[in-house]
């Protein structure tokens, strides 16, 4: 299954990125990285996921992408050393 959220990725003092998400608010996570907290995000969404499906909620509508094999519009975060 595929999905598109939008991202907010926060840097954090320490170091490292926080990363939430409007859409799903109860989607949280952090990483050393932009990479480390986008490879995390894969973890925290299959966790919101699966609370919703436990508690019977619907996932907002245009979460959910139906066709794979379509264009699909994504803002993406690139750093040029």
């Amino acid at each position: 299954m595929y999905y598109k959220l939008p991202l907010l990725f926060e840097p954090q003092r320490e170091g490292g990125f926080t990363v939430t998400s409007p859409l799903l608010p109860e989607l949280i996570t952090e990483g050393d990285s932009v990479e480390d907290a986008l490879e995390n995000v894969r973890d925290a969404l299959a966790a919101v996921i699966d609370a919703y499906q436990e508690t019977g909620r619907t996932l907002p509508p245009n979460l959910v992408i139906s066709d794979p094999a379509a264009s699909v519009w994504a803002e993406t975060f690139v750093a040029i050393p």
